[in-house]
């Protein structure tokens, strides 16, 4: 190890020698020995770009050199990353960064000076000097770096450069085309997506009612690929991937991928499930159960290793490669040795652990769950840890049909004193073409002994109206803390007696699931309630309450 372990989170060293880490919560920024050259202060930190970060604190987002000295003179309520000098900021209403009001775009320089006043009701980062900026509606500007106009459009809407090409629309529900830097169409709006254009090539969408039948164009408009595809990505290296529906009549499941060059000639059949830019000749691909590099005539790299599974590959400084597979991460050499890998055992207090189990029947389920070790009584752990893989989701799945959705699951040791063993257990459930996935999130508290999963009544002495003592405290912190605001009005109605908790070493956590009690952005809405604010019901010699306060 050349860092011994020691943060919370660390991200991969930078080019110029920095790597952010996290400490009690807080981020910071080290060098090669490990020393802070900027103390871990921050909420976040982002990558260095032109010898500028973006960082964020309680005050907002800021710029900092790589000596770690602010450069902003004051907060803004959003900064992007330093581009040819220049980095786009907002501010909302008065200029004040206070909620409330449109926001305003203008741009820093490196000294962090608003060089362009914030002004603009939209904008992109610069691109040879030029941005493409919005002045108001169905007025759209190219400015130069100074903040002087070159050139204005009228238009509903103005895409950013490429090629010295912009998409564009008259009508915000009509269709795209493309004018020149001087505002003159070279293409008449014949399209329902357009992608700015990049060593003479745009990707394009011919579809009708958010359908998919993507092509490839010049800049002539003449098609380079034929739009019959459900989707292409630009890979960089001029190799385009050419996405083929799974399923035609279900198209938002995903694409199967070949490789084409730059003139849409198919190197490849579609073969891959998933692909990255290629970077140095090398791109990382995914087909039904490996993963590895292929080069720039789509064939299997030589010279490196396949790794089982579904993921990412990528070629780190001084050799070493860097394989995210199945959401774990490990190091390889190129013969395919294993130099790293995380952990798959959780060690407790002797003769105590917690190993992880992994259960991928399908390519689109995946679940890593907790099997308990070194209890006494065998048969108790047997049955503990089939209840485990059960809560878990182990299930029966059809190994090789098309999953309607993606699921994976995961755990965690979320608490652990003497004899009681807490996992936290989550899932993320995505049907294929739904705004967004449904997350899960349960306990299973473990009495090591003899095996027994402890419930909510547990805790309190038989007889109890533990429901009721609860349901009326929670009632009170939705009513005065403001942190409940987002509690959706007469939804809560109290608790139910098996209502969904955890424990800490000096309280009791009640959850609720999404939507419950608040809205999906809300997560789980949880209330801590201090042991000492129950303690008349506690019951202080039960087997849930001894097995951790023995």
């Amino acid at each position: 190890m050349a860092i011994p372990v020691r943060f919370d989170d660390a991200m991969d060293f930078q080019p110029n020698g920095l790597a952010v880490v996290s400490e009690r919560g807080k981020y910071g920024l080290i060098d090669s020995t490990a020393q802070y050259v900027v103390k871990p202060t921050y909420d976040s930190i982002g990558p260095f770009s032109e010898r500028r970060a973006t960082v964020i604190d309680g005050e907002g987002f800021k710029l900092i050199d790589e000596e770690g000295k602010v450069v902003t003179k004051r907060a803004y309520p959003f900064i992007a990353a330093m581009q040819e000098g220049r980095a786009l900021f907002y501010v909302t209403g008065d200029g004040s960064g206070g909620a409330g009001g449109e926001s305003k775009y203008g741009y820093l320089d490196a000294a962090g000076n608003a060089i362009i006043p914030a002004q603009f009701a939209e904008a992109n980062d610069f691109h040879d000097g030029k941005a493409v900026v919005k002045v108001k509606d169905r007025e759209y500007a190219l400015i130069g770096k100074d903040g002087r106009t070159i050139e204005t459009f009228a238009h509903a809407y103005v895409g950013p450069l490429g090629d010295g090409m912009l998409a564009f629309q008259d009508d915000p529900a009509g269709k795209y085309g493309y004018i020149n830097e001087r505002g003159d169409i070279v293409l008449q709006p014949a399209y329902t997506s357009a992608f700015p254009f990049r060593n003479g090539r745009a990707i394009v969408n011919t579809a009708e009612d958010y359908q998919s039948r993507y092509g490839v164009i010049d800049k002539r408009g003449k098609a380079i690929v034929q739009p019959d595809y459900n989707d292409i990505r630009d890979l960089g290296e001029d190799r385009l991937a050419l996405g083929r529906a799974v399923n035609p009549e279900q198209p938002y499941i995903g694409s199967r991928y070949a490789i084409a060059d730059w003139n849409g000639k198919r190197l490849t059949d579609f073969v891959y499930h998933d692909l990255s830019d290629f970077k140095n000749g090398l791109a990382s691909v995914t087909d039904a159960t490996q993963t590895y590099f292929i080069d720039r005539s789509g064939k299997p790299a030589e010279g490196f290793p396949r790794v089982d599974g579904s993921g990412t590959l990528s070629v780190e400084e001084g050799g070493l490669i860097k394989a995210f597979i199945d959401q774990r991460l490990s190091y390889l050499a190129r013969d395919g040795r294993i130099v790293w890998k995380q952990n798959t055992v959780i060690p407790l207090q002797p003769p105590y652990a917690v190993k992880e189990l992994k259960f991928k029947p399908n390519h689109d389920y995946l679940v890593y769950y907790p099997q308990i070790d070194g209890m006494t009584d065998e048969a108790a752990q047997r049955k503990v840890n089939e209840e485990l893989k059960t809560m878990s989701q182990v299930k029966p799945i059809p190994g090789n049909e098309q999953l309607e959705y993606t699921y994976s699951g995961d755990f965690d040791v979320s608490f652990y004193k003497q004899q009681l063993l807490q996992l936290e257990l989550t899932g993320y459930n995505f049907p294929f073409g739904a705004a967004h996935g449904m997350p899960t999130k349960t306990y299973a508290i473990i009495h090591l002994t003899d095996g027994r999963l402890f419930e909510l009544k547990d805790l309190f002495k038989p007889g109890s109206d533990y429901v009721k003592v609860l349901s009326d405290i929670i009632a009170k912190q939705i009513k005065e803390d403001p942190q409940y605001d987002y509690v959706f009005p007469g939804a809560y109605k109290g608790i139910q007696p098996d209502q969904p908790f955890f424990v800490t070493d000096n309280a009791l956590h009640v959850y609720f699931q999404p939507y419950d009690i608040g809205p999906y952005a809300a997560g789980f809405p949880t209330f801590t309630i201090p042991f000492t604010q129950v303690g008349s019901i506690l019951d202080t010699e039960g087997e849930f309450w001894q097995s951790f306060h023995k």
